[in-house]
This record gives structure tokens, sequence and C-alpha cells, in this order.
């Protein structure tokens, strides 16, 4: 992932912030809204590979889709990522990505520390 990109839900008042956060420093990342353009498994392993995280640190485990899947929060790298590819609403938000590295913007100013 090169450039500035931010995966953005607008529904989510972090992912707004984080959005308002990155403008106000003058930089217009790419928005990619993930919920309706999935990012696909390699590209999440790429993220979570970016982030330096477990998977079950990228997702929202109280999202329903996480108990209907059968999911555990001890479930290997590969069943969370799997699920995420699947099911989108799954993984946490934003995530922005500039030069190789990431930060989910929980608090939004996480997202500061990449820029």
């Amino acid at each position: 992932m090169s450039g500035l990109v931010i995966w953005d839900n607008p529904r989510c008042s972090k992912s707004r912030a984080a959005l308002k956060l990155i403008e106000a420093r003058g930089l217009t990342p790419t928005i990619r809204r993930y919920l309706d353009d999935p990012p696909t498994l390699d590209e999440l392993r790429a993220a979570q590979s970016a982030l330096g995280l477990p998977a079950i640190a990228m997702m929202r485990p109280g999202e329903a889709a996480f108990r209907e899947l059968g999911l555990s929060k001890s479930d290997d790298d590969e069943t969370l990522l799997r699920a995420m590819a699947e099911k989108p609403i799954l993984i946490e938000r934003p995530i922005l990505f500039a030069g190789g590295r990431a930060r989910i913007g929980r608090p939004p100013e996480r997202v500061l520390d990449i820029l």
C-alpha cells in the first residue's frame, strides 16, 4: 500500500474525526470505504504486517458477526483474517496507511503517529 490511504466508514465518528485530523494537516488521503470495497485476504495480511499487531487487535469483537461466525478472541490470526475478509464489518476502523506503516485510529489522534 503506497501513499496515504484510510480505510473509512463515514458512519463512524472515529473515522470522521481521524479524517478531519489528517485533512487539518493539509493532507488528502485516498479514502477507501472498506464496507463497500472490502479488502482481500492478502490486503488484510499486508495491513496486519503494517500494523504489527495480532489479527484480533484489528477486529471489532463486539459485532454480531463475530458471534454469528462462532469466533473467539483466541482464534489464530489466519482464522480471524479470513473472517474479516468475509465480513468486513469486523474490521476495526479507521486504519490509516502511510509509508508502509499503519495505525488504527482509536483514539483518532493515533493516526498522527505515522504522518
